[in-house]
């Protein structure tokens, strides 16, 4: 038997993503900061390159190894199946719309900075119930999902935390259209 990289988008994005935060913590303490955090509202300049790069980036950065773990955990098991089911490029288009969407969104409405691929996690916790939609039909699993996972975030919200729930719902809104709107990939 032998190691199969199964998962070309997926583990590359899980790999990238530690080595990242690797090198964040060992070495250049400044770059998930510089290069990985989406600014809150008044903080994003149109005139800076770096702050139109985080709009995609942010999604790669992680604040600490429990908080990238949390997120992997559910993009390495959920992931490749996606990635199978609708392709490795379609399923890269998908996580790159959803960090431009979650921060243009931040920049737009809140003050503190973004960071991390929570979006990206909901965004394929709700697409994954579709891979076997059939065209004119809205499956229970995705009402249920969206009742379980977009309901906490929704009551979650009234809370004080360090976390965006709002990326949360708007990663969720953005797998609920991808799977609506895209079809699986048929071979």
């Amino acid at each position: 038997m032998k190691i199969k990289y199964n998962s070309p988008t997926v583990l590359t994005y899980a790999f990238l993503s530690a080595v990242v935060l690797l090198l964040s913590q060992l070495f250049f303490h400044s770059l998930t900061q510089t290069w990985f955090l989406v600014p809150g509202k008044g903080g994003f300049d149109p005139s800076r390159i770096r702050d139109w790069i985080t709009l995609f980036t942010h999604v790669i950065g992680h604040s600490s190894w429990n908080h990238l773990l949390s997120n992997f955990a559910f993009i390495l098991l959920i992931g490749p199946m996606l990635e199978t089911s609708y392709g490795s490029f379609s399923l890269l288009l998908m996580i790159a719309v959803t960090a431009l969407v979650t921060g243009v969104l931040n920049v737009l409405l809140f003050r503190t900075a973004l960071l991390g691929a929570s979006g990206v996690v909901f965004m394929m916790i709700l697409l994954s119930s579709f891979t076997n939609f059939t065209e004119g039909e809205i499956p229970l699993t995705f009402i249920l999902v969206l009742a379980l996972y977009l309901g906490r975030e929704i009551f979650n919200s009234f809370n004080a935390n360090n976390v965006s729930e709002f990326a949360h719902i708007a990663g969720g809104f953005c797998g609920s259209l991808f799977g609506f709107f895209r079809p699986v990939k048929r071979e």
